[in-house]
């Protein structure tokens, strides 16, 4: 009992519930993704998983506290500048935005059921469907 209790406390400060995640389906094939590459995915410049299957993001919504979070700790980008960024991409057809969620809990369902998709959620939401490929 006490080596699965100091195994849990381990693993809670390895991942604190309060930190960002990327996930992606149980299914994908891909374990891990640096920052730089889970950037470019949901930056738009590629739309690719290292591993060459397709990668779409998935985004909570605008006015989401870890929305804001996610994308400072990713791309150093404030919302103005995240949603500037797309205006331009979208415009000339370079990219579009993308499909923003309302809750973590639909990102982790969407993000299970398909391996395309990619996310960001709490730590906490988490679910045996999806697998954590980047800590934020």
């Amino acid at each position: 009992m006490n080596i699965l209790i100091t195994t849990l406390a381990t693993l809670s400060l390895v991942i604190p519930a309060s930190a960002q995640v990327v996930i992606v389906s149980a299914k994908n094939p891909i374990s891990k993704l640096t920052k730089e590459q889970a950037a470019q995915i949901f930056l738009g410049q590629s739309r690719t998983f290292i591993t060459g299957g397709q990668a779409e993001a998935l985004d909570l919504a605008e006015d989401a506290p870890l929305r804001k979070a996610f994308y400072q700790a990713i791309a150093n980008k404030a919302p103005a500048q995240m949603k500037a960024h797309w205006s331009k991409l979208e415009f000339s057809g370079a990219a579009r935005a993308p499909k923003a969620l309302p809750t973590s809990a639909e990102v982790v369902k969407q993000v299970a059921e398909n391996p395309k998709f990619i996310g960001y959620v709490e730590a906490s939401a988490v679910t045996a469907g999806v697998k954590v490929v980047l800590t934020l």
